[in-house]
C-alpha cells in the first residue's frame, strides 16, 4: 500500500514541518507515505473570477502532471462527505479490498482546486465546513491517516 499526498505549496513553518514527519515515521510501518508539494501560483489580492480560475488550472495542471494514473484519488473539497475517523478508516480498507494499492489525497491551493483535478477524483472528502491553513491540513491529513491505519489494524490509539 501507498499513500500519496498531492499538494500546491510548501510548508514553512518548521513546527508543522515536524508534525508531519511524525505522522510520517509512524505510518511507516503500515504503508509507504509521500508528500508530493507542486509550487503555488501567485495570485493578485484582489484578483478576478476569471484570473482565479486562470491560477486555479495552473495549479491543476501541476497537480495532474505530477498524478499516478493507476492511483484511487482522494480529493479534499469544501463540500465534500464528512465521515467520521472511523468512516475514514473504512474508507481505506473499502479502497484497498477493490484492489488498489495507491492512494492519492489532493490538497488544493488557497484558491481551491481546479475543475480538471475535481473531475479526476474517486472520492470528495471535506474534514469540514471550516476552512484551515494548507500547512495545518496536511498535519489533520496525515494524523487521520495514521489513524485510520490503527482502527484498520485493531490497535490502541482511536478513542
Amino acid at each position: 500500500m501507498k499513500i500519496t499526498v498531492l499538494c500546491v505549496g510548501k510548508i514553512k513553518e518548521k513546527f508543522y514541518r515536524d508534525a508531519i514527519l511524525e505522522y510520517s515515521k509512524r505510518l511507516s510501518r503500515f504503508t509507504k507515505y509521500e508528500i508530493i508539494e507542486v509550487a503555488d501560483e501567485k495570485t493578485k489580492e484582489n484578483a478576478s473570477d476569471k484570473e482565479i480560475s486562470i491560477v486555479k488550472d495552473q495549479e491543476g495542471e501541476k497537480i495532474l502532471n505530477k498524478l499516478n494514473e493507476d492511483s484511487y484519488v482522494i480529493t479534499l473539497e469544501i463540500n465534500g462527505k464528512t465521515p467520521d475517523s472511523v468512516g475514514l478508516a473504512e474508507k481505506i480498507k473499502e479502497i484497498t479490498l477493490n484492489g488498489y494499492s495507491h492512494i492519492t489525497f489532493i490538497i488544493g491551493g488557497s484558491l481551491g482546486l481546479s475543475d480538471s483535478v475535481i473531475s479526476k477524483s474517486n472520492y470528495h472528502l471535506s474534514f469540514s465546513n471550516m476552512t484551515f491553513p494548507h500547512q495545518l491540513m496536511r498535519v489533520i491529513l496525515s494524523e487521520q491517516i495514521y489513524r485510520a491505519f490503527k482502527i484498520i489494524n485493531n490497535e490502541p490509539y482511536h478513542k
